[in-house]
């Protein structure tokens, strides 16, 4: 009975080695007890997801690449200060980026009751002061303070992401949009007073095909000279 843990202690081990190769490889350094964080909210998230549906990936592998280093693809990008993740779901980009970076506020949005009590669930267990969590519909969502940046992950086309979302933007923000392919025809579409302001190409571990971070501003910010 004694060794009866060792095959799961094995797991536990290999996907620590998983993530710390792949947090190398994208040049992200973070310390051991954030990666800890990390693989704690990976297992909770699998554990929540037998009965809740909160991803269609099961394979703990696939949890790691496509859910943890996906969302942590975009840290780089991320300004200081408030952040919205719009659609969280089972938290991604939000939680990863609130373990990875204590100094954000992340405010986590989705309409699906579910789906924030995991969220709320994660909060607590993982001791994450700087989580929120809201369950409600974006344009229902008024809160007394703009943010500097709110980020999407497959949430919806880009022109409907920047309408429902303007009223929660603070002044000189940023929407953060993650896209697989580069989206040309959405980048076509978006309203006159939204300004594309660079396109990134991300690198991901694990994770086939193309993924992009489009970000974006309001034509405000450029003509009050915003940076």
């Amino acid at each position: 009975m004694r060794h009866a843990r060792l095959p799961e202690v094995r797991e536990s081990t290999r996907q620590a080695v998983q993530l710390g190769h792949g947090l190398d490889a994208m040049g992200i350094e973070v310390p051991g007890a954030v990666q800890a964080s990390l693989l704690a909210f990976a297992e909770l998230l699998c554990k929540w997801n037998r009965t809740y549906n909160l991803t269609a990936l099961n394979d703990p592998d696939k949890v790691l690449s496509h859910h943890l280093l996906d969302s942590l693809a975009v840290l780089p990008y991320v300004p200081p200060g408030r952040l919205l993740d719009v659609g969280s779901g089972g938290g991604m980009p939000g939680i990863p980026l609130a373990i990875a970076r204590p100094d954000l506020h992340v405010t986590l949005l989705d309409s699906n009751s579910k789906k924030t009590a995991f969220l709320q669930q994660a909060m607590i267990e993982l001791t994450l002061p700087n989580i929120s969590v809201h369950c409600g519909r974006v344009e229902q969502y008024h809160p007394s303070i703009g943010f500097a940046a709110i980020v999407s992950r497959a949430f919806s086309e880009l022109a409907d992401f920047v309408g429902l979302t303007r009223h929660l933007l603070g002044a000189g923000g940023r929407w953060l949009a993650m896209k697989g392919v580069w989206p040309h025809d959405e980048i076509e579409r978006l309203p006159a007073d939204v300004r594309l302001d660079v396109v990134h190409r991300l690198q991901v571990p694990g994770v086939e095909g193309e993924r992009h971070l489009v970000v974006m501003r309001s034509a405000d910010a450029y003509s009050s000279g915003g940076s």
